[in-house]
């Protein structure tokens, strides 16, 4: 997993003249009036967008809960909405994430899986890989008798630039455990998502 970077001042400097040579590299005057603050405002954006590096989604998923009256059947939260930003152009990832698991024996909060997403989503990413990174995860930290990931997203690399094709989502998949083995759970938690 990427460790958070360490950020003096004077990292934040050369960070802020980065994004004025690109302003002046785009074209326009980054002493003009409306972009005197742009260099501060995207840097202070970029620590949002990109705060995932300093969490670590494992510690997410640590508190969990054993009594849960015998339940034993899929705990799943749709439509987590997310934005990342893909590694090839730092364009924007706009998306929903549906994630779903078995438990074996030991349940964790739902604003937990959440979390999860959002810890990952907030690097740069590719979809396909930030589908594995959050089965793995909740795999590795929670144990269930199985996992399944759904994510659908827009990518702004494809639809603002390069091929322009606007309204085309993405969908990425990972299953794991009974989801991936058994074709009736793996028939019933995408059901529950939304897509059977």
């Amino acid at each position: 997993m990427a460790k958070a970077p360490k950020r003096s001042g004077d990292a934040r400097s050369r960070a802020e003249a980065a994004v004025k040579e690109l302003i002046l590299w785009a074209g326009d005057d980054p002493g003009r009036e409306g972009l005197l603050d742009t260099p501060k405002r995207v840097i202070d954006a970029y620590l949002e967008y990109f705060r995932g590096y300093a969490e670590n989604p494992d510690d997410y998923l640590k508190r969990t809960f054993e009594q849960v009256g015998g339940y034993d059947e899929i705990v799943l939260l749709r439509d987590i909405p997310f934005h990342s930003h893909c590694e090839h152009h730092m364009a924007p990832i706009i998306g929903k994430a549906h994630v779903g698991y078995l438990p074996r024996s030991r349940v964790v909060g739902i604003s937990k899986l959440a979390r999860v997403v959002h810890a990952y989503a907030k690097r740069l990413q590719v979809q396909e890989r930030m589908t594995a990174e959050i089965s793995d995860c909740i795999e590795r930290v929670l144990e269930p008798l199985g996992v399944a990931v759904v994510i659908e997203a827009t990518h702004a690399c494809m639809t603002c630039r390069g091929v322009e094709t606007p309204g085309v989502i993405m969908t990425t998949s990972r299953m794991m455990g009974v989801f991936r083995d058994d074709p009736r759970s793996r028939a019933e938690v995408l059901k529950l998502m939304g897509f059977g």
